[in-house]
């Protein structure tokens, strides 16, 4: 598990309010106090059994409540997902980039690594990429 997850895409970006948000909420959910939380709320649902008037109403608020909670919690995870896979994804094209220039710099004196670094450039795009900046 990463304590600190990435901040931006490209590092330099300041985090809006919601993507700090979202950050905190993700660290938070996936700690043991969730879970205590997640189990004491059914805990507490469970008795008021006695002071609702019907076992439809008595299940309408535990579905209610887990269904609100859920779905707010599966927009603030994504969010803090996606930015995670955009952080990586940048990591390996630099790294991508990094090796396809090595590759074309030591092709002068191995050839078959010409071959290995179009490979390479055709499989993540590197011309497209580099084209695009």
């Amino acid at each position: 598990m990463v304590d600190n997850p990435p901040q931006a895409s490209s590092g330099n970006e300041r985090l809006s309010i919601f993507d700090r948000f979202a950050t905190v909420t993700s660290k938070w959910a996936s700690r043991a106090g969730f879970f205590v939380f997640c189990v004491v709320l059914v805990m507490t649902w469970v008795p008021s059994i006695l002071v609702l008037p019907s076992v439809d109403t008595w299940q309408l608020v535990i579905n209610t409540a887990t269904t609100i909670i859920t779905f707010l919690l599966v927009a603030l995870l994504q969010n803090t997902q996606s930015r995670s896979d955009a952080a990586i994804q940048q990591k390996l094209n630099a790294m991508a980039d990094a090796l396809a220039d090595f590759m074309g710099e030591l092709s002068r004196e191995y050839p078959e690594l010409d071959r290995h670094r179009t490979e390479l450039a055709d499989a993540v795009g590197l011309e497209k990429r580099e084209g695009s900046r």
